[in-house]
């Protein structure tokens, strides 16, 4: 929640400060308990099914940006074999390409970590395929924003690539 007169939150100030720019994010949805469950279910139950009941309206959401790439945040190749899905990937209908990997195999959770612990996590991904996102306008695509410190690793990389504009779009914030 934005303070009376401010224009950009207090953790966006400090990404400001720390790289000299904003990622421009935007969000469907505000994680409230409602949301909470929903991720828990989905996420860290397995329930899969889950997917469907905001395919749609992300994916026509996703569709009021200009883009020319739809980057979805990865997983770890742990979570992969504990969860069996990535919930960005299983969210979307539309073309995407997969130009990040992760790099640490990191078995704690993001959402396990204090806020704390998760702004000072270092430098999780790696590119793949430079090539298919230099020049271009990319939106990167994430369940949820919490600190923005995944989405800003991931945006870091595709600025260094030569990317014309990156911004993200989230499920919820």
């Amino acid at each position: 929640m934005l303070a009376p007169k401010e224009s950009i939150c207090w953790e966006c100030r400090q990404w400001q400060r720390q790289y000299g720019w904003l990622l421009n994010n935007h969000s469907l949805y505000v994680y409230n308990g409602l949301m909470r469950e929903f991720m828990k279910k989905f996420k860290f139950q397995g329930d899969y099914g889950l997917r469907f009941v905001f395919q749609e309206t992300f994916n026509l959401f996703l569709q009021e940006f200009a883009y020319d790439v739809l980057v979805p945040i990865p997983i770890s190749p742990h979570t992969w074999k504990t969860r069996g899905f990535n919930q960005t990937t299983a969210l979307l209908t539309l073309p995407y390409t997969e130009a990040l990997k992760t790099i640490a195999d990191n078995k704690q959770t993001q959402s396990a970590k204090t806020r704390e612990e998760r702004l000072k996590t270092p430098q999780i991904f790696e590119l793949t395929n430079p090539q298919k996102i230099a020049h271009q306008r990319v939106l990167l695509v994430d369940d949820v924003y919490t600190t923005g410190r995944t989405l800003y690793h991931a945006a870091v990389l595709c600025r260094q690539a030569g990317c014309q504009t990156v911004s993200s779009a989230t499920l919820s914030s």
